[in-house]
């Protein structure tokens, strides 16, 4: 596993382990694009994975996109997040089927939109704390004395049916850890 670096692409290259190139798509008017690229590309190098970086500041950008990723015969795609690509979610899906490419996506909807894959933050986990803080500041808390807290609990989702109409064979091992199985 790739500690504190993009989990997401070591568990694409888990499900799709003869890929050799992953197309990374990103926005890049998003303010974490550049560190959340960073991670991917430490990830890619500790996993022997060469990297295709495309982006798109909006959704009629898509189909230029997939037609480089086409043409540089990537293997699978990493879709980072960004409310844009959540917004169009079901376009995304829709080219990534099209291209045969198996995508890892940031939200859960878009799994369940047909996508293939997603690694998220469990944000009803996340609410929970937020209300712990919100309880602290209430009480007299200075929000500025409370500590700045990373999520801890993630969730993996799988879309089986996605994989069958792939041809992928999604490794048992990856599955026992998946909090989520869309059959």
């Amino acid at each position: 596993m790739v500690l504190g670096k993009d989990v997401r692409l070591q568990l694409l290259k888990e499900a799709v382990r003869q890929v050799s190139r992953v197309a990374v798509l990103a926005n890049p008017t998003n303010p974490g694009y550049q560190l959340a690229l960073t991670d991917a590309r430490t990830a890619a190098s500790s996993l022997n994975v060469e990297l295709q970086h495309l982006r798109a500041r909006g959704p009629e950008e898509f189909d230029s996109a997939f037609a480089a990723m086409k043409r540089e015969h990537a293997g699978a795609l990493l879709v980072l997040g960004d409310a844009m690509f959540f917004a169009h979610r079901a376009r995304l899906v829709e080219l990534a089927t099209m291209s045969r490419l198996p995508t890892m996506f940031a939200q859960k909807e878009n799994v369940e939109a047909g996508g293939l894959m997603a690694y998220v933050t469990d944000f009803a986990d996340s609410l929970r704390r937020a209300a712990g803080y919100v309880d602290k500041i209430l009480k007299g808390a200075k929000p500025g004395d409370l500590p700045i807290e990373q999520p801890t609990k993630f969730e993996l989702v799988i879309n089986i049916k996605t994989a069958k109409a792939l041809g992928l064979t999604i490794p048992q091992t990856l599955l026992i850890r998946a909090d989520q199985v869309i059959e």
